[in-house]
């Protein structure tokens, strides 16, 4: 393949139609293409800029935060500030590793799990379970670790066939 040629890989990629700030590191993405589109959800982005350095003048400064804006054709989030952007691609892979109380309980059901059972699993209290099934985002670590439970048990089905 020559470098000015064009991979199509049926996968449509992430773009953004609008970008509100709803709290610290949260922006209220409604996503115009991709994986995603149609949807509106709020996106707690803390992760990315506790880990790259490029977005550490964001941390702890709200009113940097406060300035964000969609750029490129909904390709990328930016703030006021140089080289302040974060792609649409890298906000839907945060998006896609949250979780709310109503995914959390579809993730009980789809496996059978009790309360009880759940908090064996996942190594935390059934009060716990409980508030992750109240309203409000299901904390980022047990989000992951349900999809890692989902994973594994579908990786033994298809070793077992």
């Amino acid at each position: 393949m020559s470098g000015t040629e064009v991979l199509d890989t049926g996968i449509p990629m992430a773009r953004i139609a609008t970008a509100r700030v709803v709290g610290p590191s949260r922006l209220e993405i409604t996503w115009a293409e991709g994986s995603r589109a149609g949807r509106t959800e709020i996106v707690d982005i803390a992760p990315l800029l506790g880990s790259y350095k490029v977005y550490r003048p964001l941390r702890n400064n709200p009113v940097l935060f406060e300035t964000a804006h969609v750029i490129e054709d909904g390709d990328a989030v930016a703030w006021d500030g140089p080289d302040l952007d974060m792609s649409a691609d890298l906000i839907e892979t945060i998006a896609e590793q949250e979780m709310d109380s109503i995914e959390f309980a579809r993730f009980l059901e789809r496996n059978h799990l009790t309360q009880q059972a759940a908090a064996a699993l996942l190594g935390r209290s059934r009060r716990q379970i409980g508030y992750y099934l109240n309203p409000g985002p299901v904390p980022r670590i047990v989000a992951l670790a349900c999809f890692g439970y989902e994973a594994l048990v579908a990786k033994r089905r298809v070793d077992a066939a």
